[in-house]
């Protein structure tokens, strides 16, 4: 049920159903609306146009950023300056210029975010808008002071034909935006707001995933000035100040801008509190703190109200009190396979070579020599603080200061960064969960494959490793399941090489023996050598044909399995013990 439920909610055809039905409603409401209320209307539908782009970068990339409006300043600057030179083409034209140069806007205010993060971003977008603020103040928007009117185009001359091209605008952009969600940018967004490690781990670029979140938010931003320009006929400054961008954030934040509806749902709100302060007698900067006010409740209580509703209909659908309650298949459960053959070793495919990582003047590996060849599975362990995570950290590029060589094949690896890495053919998991909740198992397989295996294919894997149908939300599946699907996805991309970090953890011991009889068969069945380092050393002894001990940074042992756990000096060293139980 829950597979069907997410297959139609994300179907193209459905989406363009209710983009129809809106345009129709959009029209209806044009016709039948007072005069007033439908320039309140429209202020209404451009607020929501701005809160889509917002929910693009706040919320489905997760960046905080306070100038929208600023974005939106740039667009009906363009607007102005192409009505007072007469540039061709009218003004649906410079509407669409106004969003191209915000989207290059954007795209160079998103520099920082390469580098910046959090409430250190937020300052810095908090400064470009107090900047632009204070510079339209002083020169003011082509047209302003000459009184310059913007001309609309014949066929939207009057206010109710004006609302229904906003309407228009409003669902094209809509029905784009809900594309890009479905799409790869889409899962590289929403990686990268839960782990940029993750998503640069799947061979997407975290600087790209960014820079294009920032792209497509200020674009829209312009595009929604723009409309602003042409409402009004002459823009001024006050419509785009640094507090009114900051009131958009809260409320994108409460709403859940991200969900499309929700952002209409905001764009009411920024319209409705105001005209009812102003109908109250009560002064309109009171509105400010109305929205203040909502923007702690929903940062105290960790949510929005988008999702709370969602999450309230989904409820009341199922019939249950908690959707993350679903029935999910089990690693235990009995799946299809085929007779377990170990894959023939071949030539070397990992090759490190004097591997060495300081931090001051502490020596956290020192050279580290370990060759994995195809068709085997190796695994790589030692007491804590050995080194272990540090190597695999350095060996998939997330410590470019090492010093020595790394080796995939015939490629040699230190000069390139992550998502190079692993496009390269050399996949990684990790300690901590990485697996961003918003996905659905379908969505996240997909974006760690890059778009290169078949839905059988996926549904095979996932059948393989008993995880969760296509369709199920990855935030209602348990830590342990997510690791194993985190898993599976990467095996999937069919990588040369995938280095396991601890992937049983979070499973019982019945599952660890589950998953270690599938991943014994993956180097035959998949064409994948895999490097694992684990603690559990029944999972170890179960997969590994090969194994290489960390001891302070250094190589105690390395060779076949049973001669190195037999080793007095890796029994000394990982257990304090005489022999290896």
């Amino acid at each position: 049920m829950q597979l069907a439920r997410n297959a139609v909610s994300s179907r193209p055809g459905t989406a363009l159903a209710i983009g129809a039905a809106a345009l129709v409603a959009g029209w209806l409401v044009s016709m039948l609306l007072p005069g007033y209320l439908v320039y309140l209307a429209t202020t209404a539908i451009v607020a929501t146009i701005s809160l889509i782009g917002l929910g693009v970068v706040t919320g489905t990339a997760g960046m905080i950023v306070l100038c929208q409006l600023t974005f939106a300043a740039v667009g009906a600057w363009i607007v102005s300056w192409l009505n007072v030179v007469g540039a061709p083409g009218g003004l649906l034209v410079w509407v669409v210029a106004g969003g191209i140069v915000a989207g290059v806007a954007g795209t160079i205010i998103g520099l920082p975010a390469l580098r910046l993060r959090g409430v250190n971003l937020a300052v810095v977008t908090l400064g470009f808008a107090a900047a632009a603020d204070l510079t339209l103040m002083k020169t003011q928007f082509p047209g302003a002071v000459s009184g310059t009117k913007i001309q609309r185009p014949e066929l939207f001359s009057t206010d109710r034909s004006y609302f229904f091209l906003t309407i228009i605008v409003l669902v094209a952009l809509a029905l784009a935006v809900f594309f890009l969600q479905k799409s790869r940018w889409g899962s590289s967004w929403r990686a990268v707001a839960f782990s940029e490690r993750g998503t640069a781990s799947a061979g997407s670029s975290v600087r790209i995933a960014k820079l294009t979140a920032f792209a497509a938010s200020s674009a829209i931003a312009g595009i929604a000035g723009g409309l602003m320009a042409g409402q009004v006929s002459t823009a001024f400054p006050s419509g785009f100040t640094t507090l009114q961008s900051l009131a958009l954030y809260v409320l994108s934040i409460v709403a859940g801008a991200h969900l499309i509806e929700m952002a209409l749902f905001g764009g009411i709100l920024w319209v409705l509190i105001p005209e009812l302060l102003k109908r109250w007698g009560i002064p309109q900067d009171w509105g400010l703190v109305v929205f203040g006010a909502m923007g702690i409740q929903a940062l105290t209580s960790n949510s929005n109200l988008g999702q709370d509703i969602r999450n309230a209909l989904l409820r009341r659908k199922q019939g249950r009190s908690d959707p993350a309650t679903a029935v999910l298949p089990s690693l235990l459960e009995e799946t299809p396979e085929a007779p377990f053959h170990a894959a023939v070793e071949g030539k070397v495919l990992l090759k490190v070579e004097n591997l060495t990582v300081q931090f001051g003047q502490i020596k956290a590996l020192h050279n580290v020599n370990m060759t994995v060849s195809e068709g085997t599975i190796v695994g790589l362990i030692g007491p804590n603080g050995a080194g272990k995570s540090t190597f695999v950290d350095a060996v998939s590029g997330f410590l470019p200061q090492h010093a020595g060589e790394v080796w995939l094949g015939e490629d040699r690896l230190n000069d390139l960064a992550p998502h190079h890495r692993a496009r390269t053919g050399l996949r990684r998991t990790f300690q901590q969960d990485r697996v961003p909740p918003s996905l659905t198992v379908y969505e996240y397989m997909k974006f760690i494959t890059r778009g290169q295996s078949s839905r059988d294919e996926i549904t095979g894997l996932l059948d393989f490793f008993g995880c969760p149908g296509p369709g199920e939300k990855i935030s209602n599946v348990d830590v342990g399941t997510r690791r194993i699907i985190e898993v599976a996805a990467n095996i999937a991309a069919r990588p040369r090489l995938l280095v396991l970090d601890e992937p049983a953890a979070g499973l019982s011991h019945q599952e660890h023996i589950a998953f270690g009889q599938r991943l014994r068969q993956v180097p035959q069945r998949y064409g994948t050598a895999i490097l694992i380092i684990e603690h559990d050393l029944d999972l170890v002894r179960s997969v590994c044909q090969y194994i290489t001990v960390l001891d302070f940074g250094e190589v105690l042992a390395s060779g076949e399995q049973e001669e190195v756990l037999s080793d007095p000096k890796v029994l000394k060293a990982y257990m304090g013990e005489t022999e290896l139980i």
